[in-house]
């Protein structure tokens, strides 16, 4: 009587997609952590005349930024504030970590709401990414703005970060290829804009060389908040001197990075600009 053979499958090796880490191509495409905090260390400098030492990274995800301020000067500490707890065991695990035992010892990481979080007086409150969109009433998000500056030092100064132009307000699909991580291609879906109250619903998705997709990696149920409104709701909120910086274009109309302080904005597709409010 002849044996029987086992047959042994052979394991179906992951996509790339399956295998991917969303926070980490977050970082790779959307979070410039050094640009950024190239801008808020020099334009504080240039606003009050010294270096601030403490900055609160609001909606600090996974910390990204706050790690680059620590690693700056041995002088600088960081607090990081987030709700997902989630995302902020991400960031211990594989950003904190990267940092040398004496920069981990200067940033603290928060799990709690932004709207009433109790920290060290910071020099700076930084809310990038547009994450203050999330607030989506003017009395929330006035709220917010509150806070922020009653727990900002004397001389403080938040920073936030915005994006218009006339294909904001629009569905749109927009794709660029990224180099890092073995080269994917980062998507920003707008899939709904809703005219009446500003509502936004957008979506990133990452594809890959071998075809597969990450798709909905992340979403933002978000009001899109025009500039005005923002400025508004910061003086409201007993800010001063609220500023707009505006980026530039280089040789090619390829956006050049350098943010200038501006009166008049322009009417592009697409713009992202920074803003300080003083305390």
């Amino acid at each position: 009587m002849a044996k029987s053979r086992k047959i042994i499958k052979k394991k179906k090796r992951p996509t790339l997609a399956e295998a991917a880490d969303r926070h980490k191509l977050y970082e790779y495409s959307v979070q410039y952590a050094e640009s950024e905090i190239d801008f808020v260390d020099d334009t504080y400098k240039s606003l009050r005349g010294r270096r601030a030492k403490l900055l609160r990274e609001d909606f600090c995800g996974t910390a990204n930024v706050s790690c680059e301020w620590v690693r700056r000067r041995r002088t600088n500490r960081g607090i990081g504030v987030d709700l997902d707890s989630e995302v902020l065991s991400w960031g211990r695990d594989n950003n904190l970590s990267q940092l040398t035992a004496g920069q981990r010892k200067r940033l603290e990481l928060i799990c709690g709401d932004v709207l009433d979080s109790r920290t060290d007086s910071p020099d700076i409150v930084s809310a990038m990414n547009f994450s203050y969109w999330l607030f989506k009433d003017r009395e929330q998000l006035v709220r917010y703005f509150t806070h922020v500056r009653q727990s900002l030092a004397d001389d403080g100064v938040m920073f936030l970060d915005a994006y218009g132009g006339y294909d904001s307000f629009r569905d749109i699909i927009e794709e660029r290829e990224i180099d890092d991580n073995g080269g994917f291609t980062y998507i920003w879906e707008q899939e709904k804009y809703d005219p009446i109250d500003n509502g936004l619903l957008c979506h990133i998705h990452f594809e890959f060389p071998d075809g597969s997709r990450l798709d909905k990696a992340f979403s933002y149920d978000w009001r899109l908040w025009t500039l005005p409104e923002v400025r508004e709701l910061l003086e409201q909120a007993g800010f001063r001197n609220v500023t707009f910086y505006w980026q530039g274009w280089d040789e090619d109309e390829e956006a050049d990075g350098i943010f200038k302080p501006v009166m008049e904005g322009t009417s592009d597709a697409g713009w992202i600009c920074y803003i300080t409010a003083e305390k």
